[in-house]
């Protein structure tokens, strides 16, 4: 079997919630946000996971974890000064794997449906991550300040986890550092691999703002009968398939 290694990152301040505390250990539905995406990365079986956590927060993170009771075995790696370094950090901690996994540890509502999918597509590719397409209309500001429409069909909306085979990424870190880089798949690009996109899920939402918490405790609250209607539609997908075997007989 596949050895996955799973590096969180969780370098955020929480300016834009205009909270002292950095996002990723408030709390929602009364558990910090980090431990809820370790609790869901955790699921993932065959896999280390390394937690990537600004030097001044680790020691605050210990003693959270303590009062959660959260035992879940994991590494934390000190982050560097872009996240790029951080990303690299936690590279350079894994042992050997076969496939690396980078998430935002701001994202708890992942899920092992839509890491699979990403999963079978590096598999396949080398390197690839969820997208969704956007629902608003879209215009382009040009350089001199005008504006345009844009065809939002060009267009997705990148989430996490972006996964890679192992060498794949470790080649590609060992470029410099460039500003152009916002996430894993670009520092891949630029190192001349192409990425493959996959289905995201729109809860799969990452937590930066006063409204995205207010979003989340919704979801919080609505999880038990999404999951029951997730999986009362799996078993009429399956009882279809099953019917439809039948009726080629």
């Amino acid at each position: 079997m596949d050895r996955i290694g799973i590096i969180i990152t969780a370098g955020g301040s929480g300016k834009r919630m205009g909270s002292q505390l950095p996002k990723q250990f408030i709390e929602v539905g009364g558990t910090p946000i980090l431990i809820r995406t370790l609790q869901k990365l955790s699921d993932i079986p065959n896999s280390e996971l390394v937690l990537v956590l600004p030097k001044e927060w680790i020691s605050y993170w210990q003693e959270l974890c303590q009062q959660h009771n959260c035992t879940i075995v994991h590494k934390v790696i000190e982050g560097g000064n872009e996240r790029f370094h951080s990303v690299r950090n936690g590279i350079e901690a894994l042992e050997e794997v076969d496939y690396i996994a980078i998430h935002d540890g701001v994202r708890p509502f992942v899920d092992t449906d839509i890491f699979e999918r990403v999963f079978q597509a590096a598999k396949s590719t080398g390197a690839a991550l969820p997208a969704i397409k956007p629902v608003d209309s879209m215009r382009e500001i040009s350089k001199s300040g005008d504006n345009k429409i844009a065809d939002r069909n060009r267009y997705v909306l990148v989430q996490t986890p972006q996964i890679f085979r192992s060498e794949v990424i470790r080649r590609a870190y060992e470029q410099p550092f460039s500003t152009q880089f916002t996430d894993d798949a670009s520092v891949v690009e630029a190192n001349g691999h192409k990425i493959t996109l996959v289905e995201g899920a729109r809860q799969n939402i990452k937590i930066t703002t006063e409204e995205d918490l207010q979003l989340a405790e919704f979801i919080i609250t609505r999880q038990p009968k999404l999951n029951a209607r997730r999986q009362l539609l799996n078993k009429l997908k399956n009882n279809e398939k099953t019917f439809n075997i039948h009726n080629k007989r």
